[in-house]
């Protein structure tokens, strides 16, 4: 197949591996849900803390290592979406950036938190009022 320097709109298209998704309608539809689903997870694993140290006696060492594993998981998915998109096929951009935009909205935006998940408001301590 020709590789393309161009966005192009088609099913008749390689991304990722040699001969797929090929050119089975099937096959296409299978690849735009897994992009999707892989831009949805790089937005949540970037909000998630998955590793916090769990009090004064926990190793920073194995917090850090747990920490970098993480965090090069993110990347390297974050990387194949990217290398995605650079198939330059218009269906596969579109699900990559819808898959980050509903990851965004359902980790990062505020929409869908609750009142008690927001840090408390600084309160003021009241004078007392001598009369």
């Amino acid at each position: 197949m020709m590789m393309h320097m161009t966005f192009f709109w088609g099913k008749n298209m390689e991304m990722l591996f040699a001969g797929w998704p090929g050119s089975r309608t099937g096959m296409y539809a299978l690849a735009l849900v897994f992009i999707f689903f892989l831009a949805f997870l790089v937005e949540g694993l970037s909000h998630s803390r998955f590793v916090k140290p769990s009090g004064p006696n926990s190793s920073s060492s194995s917090v850090g290592l747990a920490q970098t594993l993480a965090h090069t998981v993110r990347v390297g998915l974050g990387y194949l979406v990217m290398l995605a998109v650079m198939s330059f096929n218009g269906g596969v951009f579109l699900a990559a950036v819808a898959g980050h935009s509903l990851g965004f909205l359902l980790f990062r935006s505020r929409v869908f938190k609750k009142p008690d998940d927001q840090p408390p408001a600084k309160t003021v301590a009241a004078l007392p009022l001598h009369h």
